[in-house]
């Protein structure tokens, strides 16, 4: 990575180009590629009511496209994706996603998926294919990033949760005997003798775990719907788990049967509404057969509009019966949104702390929620 120090000159330009060609700069206005970028960046960010500079994208398909297409050759990605979400939503430019050629035009990523969620039910059959296109190379990008390390920590630690210390001998793991018992090597008889066997159960390939994703899919909580529906599709291709993954507004809706797809659970949300936690643990409570080999993980920002006291009831009560139970404030690149402090001290206080945690974590959360050990909090909560 270069650390060169910019000379006079380049930090003059970059000036010119925050503050815009006409904002009064010494020296000569942009030309060539920095005119090109001062103008898509006055297209969206001036108001007209500076200076001289003026800008707007009009209301237009056609010189909204061709500003996309000037920001991705302009821009890298990340910063064409901060720019699309900016004109999103400075600009009101969110019912123009309708249109195919938009859509085409776009840089995808986790925030143009979500609002593309919230425009589900208008979007025209013309519209329906590609959005949906648009969808699918989010998803598998997501999960490319995130499924083999996911696969790995969870599996392991359904490994280690399933050893049993007295196993018969079919069941015996060596590999892991020997090691642990190296203490116990007899120089003298050039051998090993384990005082501790390690092994599978004969139930080592049958369901051992249950995990409930409980998500919130008001329409704060849109990058999270995104990821937990990769992260539900990814559990629950373990055979060693069975997951269930509901998403709820003042409704509820199980979405487990679409697992297998993510595309398909995402086009089965509905982002926006109310929130009705206690009515979708109720739920999720219902379902639970094996408290003791359960997780539950709620994603919400846990602002109730249902029952605040029934909802903090039924969490005790989950937790008493056994279940491991886990509250996310998202699950984001992002951080902590906001959200209900008051009720995220109260699940505190019932032994269930509320933090945000990012993808690249969750693996690491849902295997301290299998071991039954203490969840990797990050400093920031």
């Amino acid at each position: 990575m270069s650390t060169r120090t910019p000379t006079a000159d380049e930090r003059l330009r970059r000036w010119r180009l925050v503050l815009g060609g006409g904002a009064g700069m010494p020296g000569r206005a942009p030309t060539g590629a920095d005119a090109g970028m001062d103008a898509a960046l006055a297209a969206l960010y001036d108001t007209g009511d500076r200076g001289e500079r003026k800008g707007g994208l009009g209301g237009s398909a056609p010189s909204v496209a061709r500003w996309l297409g000037d920001i991705r050759g302009y821009f890298p990605a990340s910063v064409v994706q901060v720019m699309q979400r900016d004109a999103i939503e400075r600009l009101g430019l969110a019912t123009l996603l309708l249109e195919p050629e938009m859509l085409e035009a776009v840089e995808p990523d986790v925030h143009l998926v979500g609002t593309l969620l919230s425009l589900n039910k208008a979007l025209p059959e013309t519209t329906r294919e590609t959005a949906r296109a648009v969808v699918r190379k989010v998803v598998d990008d997501v999960e490319a990033r995130l499924s083999a390390r996911t696969r790995a920590t969870v599996g392991g630690a359904l490994d280690r949760s399933a050893r049993i210390s007295r196993p018969r001998h079919r069941d015996i793991d060596w590999d892991r005997t020997l090691r642990a018992n190296l203490k116990h090597y007899l120089p003298e008889h050039r051998t090993v003798v384990p005082e501790r066997l390690i092994g599978h159960g004969r139930t080592s390939r049958a369901v051992r775990k249950e995990i409930v994703l409980c998500v919130d899919q008001s329409g704060s909580m849109a990058a999270s719907v995104v990821y937990a529906s990769v992260f539900g599709a990814v559990l629950a291709s373990l055979r060693a788990v069975a997951t269930r993954l509901v998403v709820f507004d003042t409704s509820v809706v199980d979405l487990t049967d679409a697992l297998d797809d993510p595309v398909d659970v995402l086009f089965g949300t509905r982002l926006g509404g109310g929130t009705d936690i206690n009515r979708a643990l109720a739920y999720c409570q219902s379902r639970i057969t094996r408290p003791a080999d359960t997780v539950v993980v709620l994603v919400s920002d846990l602002y109730e509009g249902g029952i605040r006291d029934e909802m903090l009831k039924r969490v005790a009560a989950m937790k008493a019966s056994g279940v491991q139970f886990v509250a996310l404030l998202a699950l984001s690149d992002e951080g902590a949104p906001a959200y209900d402090r008051e009720h995220a001290a109260a699940l505190a206080a019932l032994g269930a702390p509320a933090f945000a945690c990012t993808p690249d974590l969750f693996p690491e959360v849902m295997a301290a929620a299998l071991e039954k050990r203490p969840l990797p909090i990050p400093d920031t909560v």
